[in-house]
């Protein structure tokens, strides 16, 4: 019987001929990096992390690999976000903040991030836990009013440094992190906090009045110096003058309403300036 003639054998070769084909042919996308294991040890990497390299000029696309004796293992090339949860920080004024904040990442030595945690969920758990505890560090020696000024940008390139020398044990690198939202803690500690609030900007508030107040008095009260001092110089160079227009001016408030009644003796002081004055011999 020839073989060769069997469909059955035929079949059997094509079956076998794909299987190989599958297990030597595998797609890079341009999206990720591929990690090649032989015997669960690294061998090399394809389409690495190249921050030079453009866009459709890597190393993705069709590639051969050692059948049943090499494997594959994909790890993202794109940057990740790490969406953290809320952390509770005590400012140096003692105010107790709710800190929301993120960060993005990428992946830029996939062999190190296998032989460390594995996958990319778990170095997302670990710069999760690293980012925390140095938020709650970093934060907690600024007072409140510093987390809401422009000096938070500062700080928080500073965190992105420290985390980053961290994060490199992982395989990856800190593009960039970032405060969503720092508020009080909502029910007692945000009420206390308004209150104690409160009560600084009306000390604050009355300290301005007060000197304001003593701006005002020393203001009228050299005022009242220099009109004193112009009253004395007038009255010097003409005395009969200064009476005249004293008088007149007392004239001019008490008869101010017209329904004022007076009842004086004869020959008072007060109107004197009525009587006219006798011409000087």
């Amino acid at each position: 019987m020839n073989l060769t003639r069997n469909p059955i054998v035929w079949a059997i070769l094509a079956f076998a001929l794909v299987v190989i084909g599958m297990s030597t042919l595998y797609t890079v996308p341009e999206t990720r990096q591929a990690v090649v294991l032989r015997l669960d040890r690294p061998v090399r990497i394809v389409n690495a992390y190249d921050p030079r390299a453009s866009f459709g000029r890597t190393d993705a696309g069709l590639v051969a690999k050692w059948p049943f004796v090499e494997t594959v293992r994909f790890v993202d090339k794109r940057v990740l976000d790490l969406d953290m949860p809320e952390q509770t920080v005590l400012s140096t004024d003692q105010l107790r903040l709710v800190v929301d904040a993120f960060a993005r990442f990428r992946i830029v030595d996939p062999l190190r991030m296998i032989q460390t945690v594995g996958t990319e969920d778990r170095v997302a758990e670990a710069l999760a836990r690293i980012l925390g505890s140095r938020l709650r560090n970093e934060l907690g020696k600024q007072p409140f009013a510093a987390l809401l000024s422009p000096e938070r940008s500062e700080l928080m390139e500073d965190i992105q440094q420290s985390v980053n020398r961290q994060a490199r044990q992982y395989g990856a690198e800190i593009l960039d992190v970032r405060i969503k939202r720092a508020d009080l803690p909502t029910g007692a500690p945000l009420d206390s906090a308004y209150s104690r609030m409160r009560s600084a900007r009306e000390q604050e508030a009355l300290n301005i009045r007060a000197q304001g107040d003593k701006q005002a008095q020393l203001i009228r009260a050299a005022a009242e110096a220099q009109a004193a001092q112009i009253y004395a110089a007038s009255f010097g160079k003409d005395p009969d003058f200064y009476a005249f227009y004293r008088a007149m001016d007392a004239y001019r408030k008490t008869f101010k309403d017209s329904s004022t009644t007076m009842v004086l003796s004869t020959g008072n002081e007060f109107m004197r300036e009525f009587e006219g004055r006798k011409p000087a011999r």
